[in-house]
């Protein structure tokens, strides 16, 4: 489609604004701009029409399945929307008063509480802004123990399991320590043996999501926790998979001593598009003195907020992404002590019922049941039919149907990893696995036209490399 400036006509649309009824201001020439911007010139009609065929070009959760493994596009409940649209929520100011925002106080108070028990941990802050900023926080936490112990100089070492997600070693590097990456077991949990000889006096502690990036729950885990404990290091759960766990088992109770807590995973609030996200971090009593400023407390039904004793500081402004928590604890509330572990088991049951009837056709390199995910191996059909990964994600695309992640986790080299969500009916379920099953089908009779797919779309196979590294980010205007 046409961009503004291409659809823009000289002389055409209507000024709004109406006549200044105030004296004018002179603003210092130095602040003016030399000439006016070049901004399009278009009529009401053509501009709305404009934005509604660009909306129709947006694919989200909303639109259609959206199987995103590691991602958990899971429906966003309408009621969120509209708890977080309340007045008393939107028109308020972070630099108010205490005793004058009372509801929001018991807000950010209530949440912590509740993700707290979901997850075993007895202290929490909602301020991070993001998963990444959840984990560099959690990592935080680790290095002002290690700090306040002494101990900082000789411990230097976090581990990260190789089926990690990427920003686990990412966020390691940012806190300020090196990484030490230990491989999977064939049955794709950790290693134990090469856990136990990656330990030692300079371990800080060990980042880890459960169930992982696999999509399988580690059956080792508390051996896993107390082989760390035991060296003296701490445990950073990853809670990006919490979805899969939530109302049945707590990392708390696994032995990990800090977690972070994706609420756009988990708890239903919107994810993508840059945010704005929310990464809440929880952790033990003996984390809690470290922990961001501010906090909110409760004494004899009136919140106030104040500083933890060793607080590591702000992590960012204010008290974090308020609204989307404000839609995290409406999903909370709504689904109930009930709803939150049957929502685990869909997302859980979902994820079995489509890797069962796809393991008929597709390679499971992790056959065993697994939890909110699963991970197919593209490499066989690609020896057999020179049909790869992306050739089968990018034929999706005709049956209206988002690709699943690609090439993830990397120790899988042609991965697909598909996480239905607990959200997805079984007839949706059954519609996209009856498109991988013809896509399997024709990979063995018409390949080329895989490696030609998408066939119904405007975009087809953009040079990703090249829009990475020398995007266009403003409109080139013709001279001549």
């Amino acid at each position: 489609m046409k961009l503004l400036f291409e659809e823009s006509r000289p002389g055409r649309g209507e000024c709004l604004i109406p006549v200044c009824d105030v004296p004018e201001y002179a603003l210092d020439p130095a602040c003016l701009r030399s000439s006016a911007p070049r901004l399009p010139e278009m009529a009401e009609v053509d501009l709305d029409r404009h934005y509604t065929a660009l909306s129709k070009e947006t694919y989200g959760v909303n639109c259609g399945f959206y199987p995103l493994g590691s991602c958990t596009m899971k429906y966003n409940p309408r009621v969120n929307e509209a708890a977080s649209s309340l007045p008393g929520f939107v028109q308020i100011h972070p630099l108010q008063p205490a005793e004058t925002v009372q509801g929001a106080l018991r807000v950010l108070y209530d949440t912590e509480k509740l993700i707290a028990e979901i997850t075993g941990m007895d202290a929490m802050t909602m301020q991070p802004a993001a998963g990444a900023h959840g984990e560099y926080t959690g990592l935080l936490l680790i290095r002002k123990y290690h700090e306040t112990r002494g101990e900082l100089a000789q411990r230097t070492k976090i581990i990260v399991p190789d089926s990690a997600h990427g920003t686990n070693p990412a966020s390691a590097v940012m806190a300020g320590f090196s990484v030490v990456s230990i491989p999977s077991n064939p049955e794709g949990g950790v290693d134990l043996q090469a856990l136990k000889n990656a330990v030692g006096p300079d371990t800080a502690g060990l980042m880890l999501t459960n169930p992982n990036t696999l999509g399988l729950f580690d059956p080792n885990i508390l051996e896993i926790t107390k082989t760390v404990h035991e060296a003296g290091g701490l445990c950073y759960y990853d809670g990006a998979n919490l979805n899969a766990v939530m109302g049945q088992a707590r990392p708390g109770d696994m032995g990990f001593d800090c977690v972070h807590v994706n609420l756009h995973k988990t708890f239903s609030t919107p994810h993508g598009g840059g945010g704005p996200g929310s990464g809440p971090v929880g952790c033990k009593a003996f984390l809690a003195p470290f922990l961001p400023s501010s906090r909110v407390r409760e004494e004899n039904g009136k919140y106030s907020l104040f500083d933890p004793e060793q607080t590591m500081g702000r992590v960012r402004s204010f008290y974090g992404n308020f609204l989307v928590v404000v839609r995290a604890l409406t999903y909370i509330l709504t689904l109930g002590r009930k709803g939150i572990p049957e929502a685990s088991e869909g997302a859980v049951l979902n994820a079995n019922y489509m890797m069962k009837r796809l393991s008929e056709y597709y390679t499971m390199p992790y056959p065993q049941p697994c939890m909110h995910e699963f991970v197919m191996d593209i490499g066989p059909l690609k020896a057999e039919t020179g049909v790869n990964a992306m050739d089968v994600a990018k034929r999706l695309l005709d049956f209206g149907i988002h690709p699943p992640t690609m090439y993830f986790p990397l120790i899988v080299h042609e991965a697909l990893m598909i996480e239905p969500t607990e959200t997805e009916s079984q007839e949706t379920l059954d519609a996209a696995c009856d498109a991988l099953i013809q896509i399997w089908k024709e990979a063995h009779e018409q390949p080329e036209m895989l490696h030609a797919a998408p066939l119904t779309k405007t975009i087809t196979r953009p040079d990703d490399v090249l829009a990475a590294r020398k995007p266009i980010l403003k409109y080139l205007f013709d001279e001549n």
